[in-house]
This record gives C-alpha cells, structure tokens and sequence, in this order.
C-alpha cells in the first residue's frame, strides 16, 4: 500500500510526469502536444484518459470531477480566430474552457516512446526483439525510440491464427486486407493509426505482415505488385490499447511520487462502424 504525503498536485506536475513517460520533443514538427488549455498551475485530484477529445469526454469529467483530460489526439492543431460552442471543431474547447478543465495531449511523442502506442501494440500481438520501424535516435528509459515496431513472434503462426489473435487483442469493428498472405508469420510489422506511407519500409525491414489503419488505395495496390501483406486494423482499434498503457504508467509514477490522483481511463466507441458487408 503507497503511503501518500499531502501534496498539492498542479498540472505541471503532471507535465513532468509525462515528460519522463513520453518526452514532448518527440512528436513530430507538425503536431501540437503539451498543455493546450488550462493552467501549469491548476490543481489536479482527478484525471480522465481518452483517445478522442469529444463534448462527451467533457461532460464525463464533470460528472466525476476531473479537473485534467488527457487525450491523444490533440484537441487544438491550427490557429483559431473564434471561439464557438456552435461548431463542431470548437465545440471541445469551448467546452473545456467554460469548464475550466484543464486538456493535454500526448500524440506522436507517445507513439514514438518507449511503452507507448507501438510498444502496447506489439505487446498485445506478443512481438519480441522489437526495434521501432523508423528510429529517430532518441532514447526513452534507455530504449530506442521512433515510429512503429518490428519484431518477431514466439514461434511461427499460419496468417489465419495472427488473425484470430489480433482480432481478438484489437476487437475493431472490421479487418482489410490487401497483397498476398505470406505461408507461415512470423515477423510482424506495426503502426498504430495512419501509417500506410512506410509500407515499403515493413517490407525492407523483412516483415512478413504490416498493421496500420487508414491503408491509401495507391498503397494497397502497390502492396498487391509487392505480394507483401497489408492490414488495416482501423485507426481506434490500433491506438486505443495504448491509453490503458499509459493510464497504468501515470498511476505508478504517480505512487512513486506519493501523489495521490485519481487516474480514468473513458472508453470511447470507434466514430466509424460497419453498416453493411459480407465475407467470402
């Protein structure tokens, strides 16, 4: 049982504690993480994990008094000239603001880090030896850091059993897949959420199957030409696992600390689902 000090713990606390877990300077130039809305100096009691930055995520944290959502997509990423509750982009903010809840984000920088959305992905689909698929020559707890994994599997499996296993681990709302199955997989290529534009790097890297989501139509073509196997696993299912990932990080740096916050993880639904379809 942690024994837990009174202390006050402010949003930068948190700041920092995610700075050790997935450091900021890892995302990419395009992105926006960080603290994008509240105070460094908010008091924090209650934290709330979530994908997605969504009014329903807003509306949770009330409900159970967070004072702090983390989510990974970023809520903001281009420059604002208003501020409305009446359209769908603002809606969030102008929700998180009027609420005076405090928002950050953790996007490629988690997806790059150690123990962050890869790692949890080749985890989940039991991977060793894994090695990120694009290395940025960063470190993070002493590993090698950058975009996607690639490793190998225990011991060999036919392409009908990877596929029970990682509908079974991502539970997505479907499956694609385009090029030939390989006989036999045994080492595995991912990256969580839209990174179809490495799909020729997964095949340099020997990888005899590569999970992303949002497959390009022009990649899965050039992917029927390579004979090389490609899966799109959805862009929520293949990045959701990591938010229970990080949640449990957060509670143990946490404990180390002896700050006692209140750490949710909300679990969100996929924005898309399948309408119609058959197999065969």
């Amino acid at each position: 049982m942690p024994l837990f000090l009174f202390i006050v713990v402010k949003v930068q606390n948190i700041l920092n504690i995610l700075q050790g877990i997935a450091p900021f300077d890892l995302a990419q130039s395009w992105d926006n993480v960080g603290l994008l809305v509240g105070s460094p100096d908010g008091r924090v009691s209650s934290i709330l994990l979530a994908l997605d930055p969504t009014t329903a995520l807003i509306a949770e944290a009330e409900q159970c008094n967070a004072e702090l959502i983390i989510t990974h997509h970023p809520a903001l990423f281009h420059p604002l000239k208003s501020l409305r509750s009446d359209r769908p982009s603002e809606k969030f903010l102008h929700a998180a603001v009027r609420t005076g809840i405090h928002v950050i984000a953790c996007h490629t920088n988690l997806d790059a880090a150690y123990g962050g959305v890869n790692d949890v992905l080749a985890q989940l689909l039991n991977l060793e030896k894994t090695v990120p698929l694009l290395p940025d020559g960063g470190e993070c707890s002493g590993k090698e850091t950058g975009l996607g994994r690639v490793g190998v599997l225990t011991e060999p499996v036919s392409p009908e059993s990877f596929l029970e296993r990682l509908y079974t681990v991502l539970s997505p709302p479907w499956l694609l897949e385009a090029g030939s199955r390989p006989e036999t997989v045994s080492k595995v290529a991912v990256c969580g959420g839209s990174c179809s534009d490495i799909s020729a790097t997964a095949l340099e890297a020997g990888a005899d199957v590569f999970i992303t989501s949002e497959v390009k139509h022009d990649v899965a073509r050039w992917a029927e030409e390579a004979g090389f196997w490609l899966i799109d696993g959805g862009h929520f299912a293949t990045e959701y696992p990591a938010m229970e990932g990080l949640r449990q990080l957060l509670v143990e740096r946490l404990e180390a600390f002896g700050m006692a916050v209140q750490v949710q993880c909300v679990r969100q639904e996929p924005p898309l689902r399948l309408a119609a379809g058959k197999s065969g």
